[in-house]
């Protein structure tokens, strides 16, 4: 584990620390003033305890437990835990490339880690599912604040396998796994068969969650800069191909950016979020322009 806090750079930390993650659709679990409820004067039951904090509702301090640990806790309920985010981060073996000092696995890691983080800040809930071929972990939502703590390990342990990534029928998987409705960041870079992958994201939408595709793409794969020749070495089962890159830099933009827009299409259809993640873009940056967006989108909503 002590790898993990690599993860969450305190300069990134600085910058975004003020930005949130927020629904813009009706989920549930949400409480009144933070988000979008569906449920009103409904009977809830306890489920967990949280640290209290300046400004909160002393109503809900937990008496019996401050008297046995002299600290404050707020009793959270079913219905009254906030935001559930859940983070889908794929694991398969095209995720372990970089042209640059990162492969995008170690930006998704990073990504993961810091959305994690903005949602536990604000006190909400935020579970994690890996995959490559097959589910391999999951996290359930929590609110807890060591749930960051596991989160964090798994993300630095968790290594790119070599197998072909099935995006579609693990994300059938988790739609039939999550009975709570959810905010769902799915970070992949999407090299699967796209039908079958658009497929499970609406079976996450049919299930009522929220959902937002963040496809993850190195610059090189999108810009095809190389200029001489050179063996592409192929992953997922794929074999390697010595290319004179000059002769086939149109035609393999072409066709990428024909996959990327299939990905954005596909995603707009089944009225899931898309947004292209460049492994060479600030992560603050990038976090900034997304989720300001977001927040605009739901203030219109």
């Amino acid at each position: 584990m002590e790898s993990s806090p690599k993860y969450l750079d305190p300069k990134t930390l600085a910058k975004v620390k003020d930005l949130e993650v927020r629904a813009r659709r009706i989920v549930e679990g949400f409480v009144s003033g933070s988000h979008k409820s569906p449920f009103q004067g409904v009977s809830v039951e306890f489920a967990e305890h949280r640290q209290y904090t300046p400004g909160d509702d002393t109503r809900h301090i937990d008496w019996k437990l401050f008297g046995k640990t002299d600290k404050y806790y707020l009793k959270r309920y079913e219905q009254e835990t906030n935001l559930v985010c859940n983070l889908v981060i794929d694991t398969s073996e095209s995720m372990k490339y970089g042209s640059g000092k990162m492969t995008k696995l170690d930006f998704t890691r990073e990504l993961a880690a810091v959305l994690a983080y903005l949602v536990l800040h604000q006190q909400d809930s935020v579970g994690a599912a890996f995959f490559e071929h097959k589910l391999r972990y999951l996290i359930p939502p929590s609110g807890q604040a060591s749930h960051m703590n596991q989160i964090l390990h798994l993300l630095a342990v968790c290594q790119p396998a070599n197998v072909t990534s099935r995006i579609g029928p693990v994300l059938n998987e988790l739609a039939g796994r999550w009975t709570k409705r959810s905010l769902v960041f799915v970070m992949t870079d999407g090299f699967d068969d796209v039908d079958t992958m658009i497929q499970g994201l609406r079976h996450l939408r049919h299930r009522r969650h929220e959902v937002a595709l963040l496809h993850v793409l190195d610059p090189a794969e999108l810009d095809f800069p190389f200029s001489d020749v050179t063996l592409f070495k192929g992953l997922e089962g794929l074999p390697e191909s010595l290319v004179e890159p000059r002769s086939i830099r149109r035609a393999y933009r072409e066709e990428f950016e024909k996959f990327r827009r299939e990905v954005e299409v596909g995603c707009r259809s089944a009225d899931v979020d898309y947004m292209l993640v460049r492994t060479d873009e600030p992560l603050d940056r990038l976090l900034t322009r997304y989720l300001s967006t977001r927040a605009s989108r739901r203030s219109l909503a």
